[in-house]
């Protein structure tokens, strides 16, 4: 597995990412804190929306990019259980790390649709793979300090305590 298939579902800079998502209820990941903007639940939202649009981009489907922010997190109420969203992330990122490992398109060019008004970008399936890995983290690192803010944390499987 290539480093950058690795940093979408497997130990890279963290703990794998279902490590981080296992061990947590409904209850808790819809867990809302004083003074933090999302849960554990609409973070992962945020995620999977997010990857959905790259899988739609790097396979030529020019899903639009959202009208503003608050369109990329989950509506209230979301009737989607946190096991549901779990698995539907979880294969998501089989299916980005897949991609990451077709090293015969990763150069290819890919349009992106922008933020309204904005042109279309030009990305090669690499780079929007890499940008999907950086977004993934920065999300997942926050569900790290929520978990650690609920007592939740290190799961199951284990996750980096540092």
């Amino acid at each position: 597995m290539n480093e950058l298939a690795q940093a979408l579902i497997a130990e890279s800079y963290a703990a794998p990412p279902s490590h981080i998502l296992e061990g947590l209820t409904d209850d808790l990941a819809r867990s809302e804190l004083l003074n933090v903007p999302h849960t554990i639940y609409a973070e992962l939202w945020h995620l999977t929306f997010w990857q959905q649009i790259t899988l739609d981009w790097i396979t030529g489907i020019e899903t639009p990019y959202p009208n503003q922010p608050s369109d990329g997190f989950p509506p209230k109420p979301s009737s989607e259980s946190w096991e549901q969203l779990r698995q539907r992330f979880l294969h998501g990122a089989d299916q980005a790390a897949a991609a990451a490992q077709d090293i015969l398109r990763l150069d290819q060019p890919v349009r992106c649709p922008s933020r309204p008004g904005a042109p279309t970008r030009i990305m090669s399936v690499r780079d929007q793979l890499i940008s999907l890995a950086a977004h993934n983290a920065y999300h997942l690192g926050r569900i790290v300090l929520l978990r650690q803010l609920l007592n939740a944390w290190p799961p199951p499987s284990g996750g980096f305590t540092w």
